[in-house]
């Protein structure tokens, strides 16, 4: 028997990047999976169908996860289609490259409301609608543990992440749920190669202890291990998957 049968998972921005290979590997697992978008819908039913394809079962839900409003229809839909939800994957965000001198009051407002907002409005959903024994995984950074100019903002917010997880996961611990982040390296996604040249990436891979930057099947592996019953006894914590980038 597959390890998640009889479980259904939400993964915010899953339509492309770690989300999707996420997802997907979710749903090899033997999840049922809400595959969550909120722009791209061609690239969302795409991971659907490859899901299907394979035998597994998926659907495409569109939320702004900045929105209380949707972020609670998506939970509605999610429920009102496979009846529970076992476990949140919080991975939808985004990014900015600023100095902090040149960061607008628009840019940080922006890039809160996804990366720190998003994440409290689904944790809030999920506190009494995720089924108990339920699994959470949050996504923060690796460059929380780098000092790099420009990633100010975004650095700020993967740091609330971090905390949200730690309190989240005393909140619920009651119901055996558990709640934990993952903080990745340079990952090889349309997210992190877009607007970097080969040189930049190559420095940042030759950063890693094994001379390359990570696939997001090495991230999904990790999100696997989490949402297993082996991973029980393991919540609050902050997890580094760069291969010693950090």
């Amino acid at each position: 028997m597959k390890s998640l049968n009889n479980k259904v998972a939400i993964v915010t921005g899953s339509s492309r990047g770690i989300g999707a290979q996420i997802a997907i590997t979710l749903a090899e697992a033997g999840a049922s999976v809400v595959i969550n978008y909120s722009s791209t819908q061609k690239s969302a039913d795409k991971v659907v169908s490859e899901i299907k394809a394979n035998g597994g079962s998926a659907i495409a839900i569109k939320a702004d996860i900045s929105s209380p409003e949707e972020v609670k229809l998506m939970f509605d839909s999610a429920i009102s289609q496979f009846g529970k939800i076992n476990i949140l994957i919080n991975n939808a965000g985004s990014i900015l490259y600023k100095t902090i001198q040149d960061t607008t009051d628009d840019d940080f407002d922006k890039i809160f409301s996804v990366n720190v907002k998003g994440t409290f409005n689904t944790l809030r959903e999920a506190a009494s609608r995720l089924e108990n024994d339920g699994r959470i995984i949050n996504f923060s950074s690796s460059t929380t543990r780098l000092m790099l100019p420009t990633y100010g903002a975004y650095c700020a917010t993967k740091g609330a992440v971090e905390q949200l997880t730690r309190v989240f996961s005393k909140e619920v611990g009651a119901r055996n749920i558990t709640v934990n982040s993952i903080s990745p390296g340079p990952i090889n996604t349309e997210l992190f190669t877009t607007g970097k040249s080969e040189e930049v990436i190559n420095r940042l891979a030759s950063m890693s202890a094994f001379d390359r930057i990570g696939e997001p099947v090495d991230i999904a592996r990790i999100v696997s291990f989490l949402v297993s019953e082996e991973a029980s006894w393991v919540t609050g914590q902050n997890i580094g998957a760069n291969g010693g980038f950090a």
